[in-house]
């Protein structure tokens, strides 16, 4: 009789623990629930009662471990399987039963992503979003979108997503139980490393993997590394952690259909939220619930998400202005405090580094901590703002880059791309050593005995000629004297470049434009002509910066003389046709923001920012 009662328990608890809701009040018998529930097909069947013994059997384990002295080994189960870690896997499954927010806090929720006078439309665009790769082979890393407004959620997601496609391609056969615990942990020295540019070799299911760990490291970021929130509709919760992906798209759309969110109200209604402690819990969740991240209400979800993993009062607390709707009017574009969130884990609304005082007790809030992946914008170049070195000099060669109206994702195959250019590094070394024997209060002069000292300390070895010149006068000007390091030799301690490069650095950058646009060079024929696909835009752009110590004129010479780049056109010689392409777009001006004085070079259209 206890067993047949304890399979009745084990029977309602794994039927709840599907539907993601809390028991309602006289619910009905588990036989009667049973009989009431849709047919299933004897697949699902079998798989209903696999779980159940399994169930049974996690039950039964966990009563045996209780009667385990506290100073005894941890007993194992017929298989070697550790009771104690097995144990623990079981209480990160007891916080995914789904707990419906508050009335005050979904008020709260939906009031800070979208104030008080938020449009029909612009809710429209946040309910229609889905998170998902393009279908077209040649962007298929790309995550495609469809409407504007949530960019900044898309852009984010898209950058971590290339962190662990380009960067970590090993670990994304890994199983979920053997992820670290700290995501953004070190994994890789920091030598050069350069990832694979064949985009099309990665499989759906190593994209669907990086989807998911970048979703899991996201979140945890918000949660200070403590705890990740998962958001989720109450309507989609019945037996989608159990089916299969076929099963999960039907329940899914049927769940979705008439669905919108237009008051906080209906955000009181639907929505049901998890709370997990470690990211082998979230991962598994995430990934059981892929395709409804995947369908047109995902991206809102991982924003609440996001949000709610930081805590709301944390996020209001991070702003400078707590009364502003975080998605921003007219247009309904996510705001710099949400690419913030999802960036460094913090909803801050500036990008420059740490605060600024204002004094009085009053201060702007900036980027704290330093990042995986950072951020450029074009809002720097028109001198709006300052992007900070932490976001402009993340872990991994990966920005999210803004534009007035627009987020999009530029990225580099190379480590390298980060370096300090080797001949500015020698420069700097031999700048600060002259300078520490400067005694004339900034006049750009040192003595006859301190130019000795300078040379020993940066191991310069001047001809005996040159160095009787420059003591000549009884002290030593530092134009003079950078004039003869120019001409030195590199193996003299000079910056001479047998190479002709004079420091000059030149790397390939690719830009994803995430909004699916009209692509005549992709069209499909039909007996009316030509239709262009809708897809993303993928640019490679060639760029080549010199040191910045170099002359302007030297860098024009260099770019003419190399062959592989044409100059930037200035405004006299903007009609002259070139065979090269356009040297110049707004992404270019983002990019110097970053590589001051970068030449780029691209085939074809010039990357769009917009």
């Amino acid at each position: 009789m206890a067993d047949q009662q304890e399979e009745e328990d084990l029977r309602l608890a794994l039927r709840m623990s599907m539907q993601n809701s809390p028991p309602e009040p006289k619910r009905s018998k588990p036989e009667e629930a049973e009989n009431s529930a849709t047919t299933m097909t004897p697949e699902e069947s079998r798989r209903l009662q696999r779980e159940l013994m399994a169930a049974a059997a996690e039950k039964r384990m966990l009563e045996a471990a209780k009667s385990v002295p506290a100073s005894g080994s941890p007993l194992k189960s017929d298989s070697g399987g550790d009771l104690g870690k097995k144990e623990m896997e079981i209480e990160d499954k007891k916080v995914s039963l789904g707990n419906e927010l508050s009335e005050e806090e979904a008020y709260q929720l939906f009031f800070m992503v979208f104030g008080s006078g938020v449009s029909k439309d612009i809710l429209a665009q946040w309910s229609n979003q889905g998170i998902r790769f393009s279908p077209d082979p040649e962007t298929s890393m790309i995550l495609v979108q469809h409407e504007g407004g949530p960019c900044g959620v898309l852009a984010a997601i898209q950058a971590f997503v290339l962190k662990h496609l380009l960067f970590f391609p090993d670990e994304l056969v890994k199983a979920a139980q053997s992820m670290p615990q700290n995501l953004s942990s070190e994994r890789l020295s920091k030598n050069q490393y350069v990832a694979s540019n064949d985009f099309a070799s990665f499989t759906e299911n190593a994209k669907t993997r990086a989807l998911v760990e970048s979703m899991v490291e996201i979140l945890f970021l918000c949660g200070n590394n403590k705890r990740a929130v998962i958001a989720t509709l109450s309507s989609i919760g019945d037996g989608i952690d159990g089916s299969d992906d076929s099963l999960k798209d039907v329940i899914i759309a049927q769940a979705l259909e008439g669905l919108s969110i237009e008051s906080a109200s209906d955000l009181h209604k639907i929505l049901r939220v998890d709370t997990y402690t470690t990211p082998a819990s979230a991962f598994e969740r995430l990934e059981a619930m892929i395709p409804f991240f995947q369908s047109r209400m995902g991206a809102l979800l991982f924003l609440i998400s996001a949000l709610l993993s930081r805590g709301m009062d944390r996020v209001q607390a991070d702003r400078d202005d707590p009364s502003l709707p975080l998605v921003t009017a007219p247009f309904g574009h996510a705001s710099q405090e949400i690419v913030n969130l999802l960036l460094c884990g913090q909803a801050v609304p500036n990008v420059f580094d740490g605060r600024m005082d204002l004094g009085g007790g009053m201060f702007l809030k900036g980027v704290s901590a330093n990042v995986e992946v950072g951020f450029l914008t074009l809002l720097e170049s028109l001198n709006f703002c300052q992007v900070g070195q932490k976001l402009k000099c993340p872990k991994w060669p990966i920005w999210v880059v803004g534009s007035e109206s627009h987020y999009t994702v530029l990225f580099a195959l190379d480590t390298a791309v980060q370096d300090e250019n080797e001949l500015e590094e020698r420069e700097s070394q031999i700048r600060k050593a002259f300078d520490a024997q400067d005694q004339s209060g900034g006049g750009g002069f040192i003595s006859v005995e301190g130019f000795h000292q300078v040379l020993r300390e940066t191991n310069v070895r001047l001809p005996p000629e040159k160095l009787d010149s420059l003591c000549s006068s009884g002290f030593i000007v530092w134009s003079e004297f950078w004039q003869v390091i120019l001409d030195l030799d590199k193996s003299m301690g000079g910056l001479k470049d047998s190479t002709e490069q004079m420091g000059r650095k030149v790397f390939d950058l690719y830009h994803f434009n995430g909004i699916a646009k009209s692509d005549l060079s992709g069209s499909h024929s039909s007996s009316r002509g030509e239709t262009p696909i809708q897809r993303p835009r993928l640019t490679i752009l060639r760029v080549s910066v010199p040191p910045r110590w170099t002359p302007e004129e030297f860098m024009t010479d260099v770019v003419v003389t190399s062959g592989s780049f044409g100059t930037e056109p200035s405004s006299k010689d903007t009609e002259v046709a070139i065979p090269e392409p356009s040297q110049h777009a707004p992404l270019v001006d983002c990019i110097r923001t970053r590589w001051p004085r970068a030449v780029c070079n691209w085939v074809g259209d010039p990357p769009s920012i917009v």
